[in-house]
């Protein structure tokens, strides 16, 4: 939300032209084919929706990176920003000019870029009480950005003009007219943020409309409706959002917050009643409990509502997952539309019917947002689960045959004893290849040992692991040092491998997580570790169990070298 104690201010500008609406044959719920999602073709979008087209604003660059955690560095600024441009929004609010020395490399750079669909916008605020906006500097600094589109706030609530501002309504009022007269006599587009404005509306209606009228007066292109403090519900929004239309003649947009967990709701209800313009960040960045979130109210617009807002929604995981990466964020799995868990089954009845009939639990195509369908394997599994996972990984089984039958009894005792195959598909793999008599051995445990030596006088600690494995008929013994148990049990393994499989050197480690899965036995519970690794072109995790943590860790290590082998070498060793 766009708050009083923001730095110096950013602007956003829209997109070359609206969006056009989906012909009848790529229209929001249609899939393309196979071979179109294969060759990256983007949906046609042409205009037959009666509903005009949605402005979207990106504030994740200015607005997202208050939020707790998140932190960019101009460059990553930079590529986000390309990758929005790219998708397709028509703002993208690059921060506070003169805030920080970050912000004004961004805008520098920014300035020498070509932006094919977007608009770069400054964000700041109106001139000070008293001080002449010509005699402004941050007013000034707004210029200075080059930014084609300068998003400014001011204050709708009387409440803050009196007691924040300690100023009149009438020098506030001159305060939003005449900043935004300026700016746009210096040649830009001005977007008006209006801060608090629901509050203020509620408070006193002729006020906060009052000051809508000032930045409609001073030429803004854009009003937009700010619930500051994320306390309004969709009722409320959209009979005010009614209201203001009945008001101004300039497009009206919202602004909202998450703080009663109803932002996309609100911005939806906002639309509905009339506005054009939404502002949000890409997966709900923003300080408190964040913004609007752009990946869900996107597809809402377009898929549900028929309001077009970007060309081709199935860049949008893709979108997420970036961002979240840049950010340095771990991704929402439950994240609507774009999450990994939003398309994925687990109970054998679900299983059965998505593989019969797709939408029976499934909203929309899951490729429409760049997701895909994703069936667990668990204790819940019915032969459905099975067969579409075998098939996934490229054993097609027969319903009710031995192996199936066998594959599903494994599991379940597996889970029984405390794995779990959701986020461990290496080791489903491995499971079903033993089971149907496909497994190759490339190496066997014959011992493993472990050190940890603490000296207290000179703080010195070791660690230290020897494997001894029989490989194509050979003892091999070896001994390493690592910063724990578990990295030198991981580089005793590899230096055991690597010297008859010299590929292994490209698996690295990437996560490594601990769960302790029955905690009322306190140190006797049962430890289940999940390795995730990478060889750089794709990525898998296994699962170990063991009420040892050592044991467990070994066994996830193993699995995930093991897996590897079975994937890239043809012949049994």
């Amino acid at each position: 939300m766009k708050s009083a104690t923001d730095p110096a201010p950013t602007g956003a500008t829209p997109a070359g032209g609206p969006v056009s609406e989906p012909t009848a044959d790529t229209a929001p719920g249609r899939s393309q084919s196979a071979a179109e999602t294969e060759a990256g073709v983007a949906p046609v979008i042409t205009a037959t929706s009666p509903h005009p087209p949605v402005e979207i604003y990106d504030t994740t660059l200015r607005d997202g990176t208050q939020g707790e955690g998140v932190s960019l560095s101009v460059l990553d600024k930079l590529r986000i920003a390309e990758k929005l441009d790219e998708f397709g929004v028509h703002y993208i609010e690059g921060g506070w000019p003169g805030s920080n020395p970050k912000d004004v490399e961004f805008f520098e750079l920014a300035a020498q870029r070509t932006w094919n669909s977007a608009k770069i916008a400054a964000f700041g605020s109106t001139r000070r009480p008293g001080v002449p906006v010509t005699e402004d500097p941050q007013v000034k600094l707004l210029i200075d950005s080059q930014a084609p589109v300068v998003t400014f706030f001011g204050k709708s609530w009387k409440l803050q003009v009196t007691e924040v501002l300690r100023t009149t309504v009438e020098e506030n009022l001159a305060m939003i007219r005449d900043t935004a007269r300026h700016l746009v006599d210096h040649g830009r587009q001005v977007i008006y943020d209006a801060e608090h404005f629901f509050d203020g509306y509620k408070d006193d209606p002729e006020h906060a409309l009052a000051t809508l009228l000032a930045a409609e007066q001073g030429g803004a292109s854009v009003l937009v409706l700010c619930d500051t403090n994320g306390g309004t519900m969709p009722d409320e929004v959209e009979h005010i959002t009614r209201e203001v239309l009945q008001r101004v003649v300039t497009p009206v947009g919202i602004h909202t917050h998450d703080d009663s967990g109803v932002a996309v709701a609100n911005a939806l209800a906002s639309i509905r009643a009339g506005a054009t313009h939404v502002q949000g960040t890409i997966n709900g960045y923003g300080e408190r409990t964040g913004n609007c979130n752009l990946t869900t109210v996107m597809p809402c617009l377009q898929l549900k509502m028929q309001r077009p807002v970007a060309p081709n929604l199935r860049r949008l995981t893709a979108l997420s997952l970036f961002v979240d990466d840049l950010a340095n964020m771990m991704p929402n799995p439950r994240a609507p539309f774009v999450g990994a868990s939003c398309f994925a089954h687990k109970g054998g009845m679900h299983v059965n019917a998505v593989q019969k009939l797709a939408r029976s639990y499934e909203h929309i195509r899951p490729e429409e947002v760049g997701n895909r369908q994703h069936i667990l394997v668990s204790e819940l599994s019915g032969q459905s689960n099975v067969l579409v996972k075998a098939a996934e990984l490229g054993f097609p089984l027969e319903k009710g045959s031995a192996g199936v039958k066998r594959i599903l009894q494994r599991v379940k005792q597996m889970e029984k004893l405390g794995y779990e195959y959701e986020a461990a598909d290496a080791s489903f793999e491995l499971l079903v290849r033993e089971e149907l008599g496909l497994k190759k051995t490339f190496f066997e445990l014959l011992e493993f040992h472990t050190t940890h030596r603490h000296g207290t006088r000179n703080q010195v600690n070791t660690n230290e692991a020897t494997v001894k494995l029989l490989i194509q008929g050979e003892r091999i013994y070896t001994v390493e040092e690592g910063d724990g148990p578990v990295n030198a049990l991981d580089l005793a393994l590899r230096k055991a491998l690597t010297p008859f499989w010299p590929q292994i050197e490209q698996v690295t480690l990437t996560d490594y997580k601990v769960r302790i899965i029955n905690s009322s036995n306190g140190t006797a519970a049962r430890t289940r570790v999940l390795i995730d690794s990478t060889d750089g072109r794709s990525t898998w995790g296994t699962v170990g169990v063991s009420d040892n943590i050592i044991d467990a860790s070994w066994l996830a290590l193993a699995e995930s070298l093991d897996y590897y082998l079975q994937r890239t070498t043809q012949t049994i060793a």
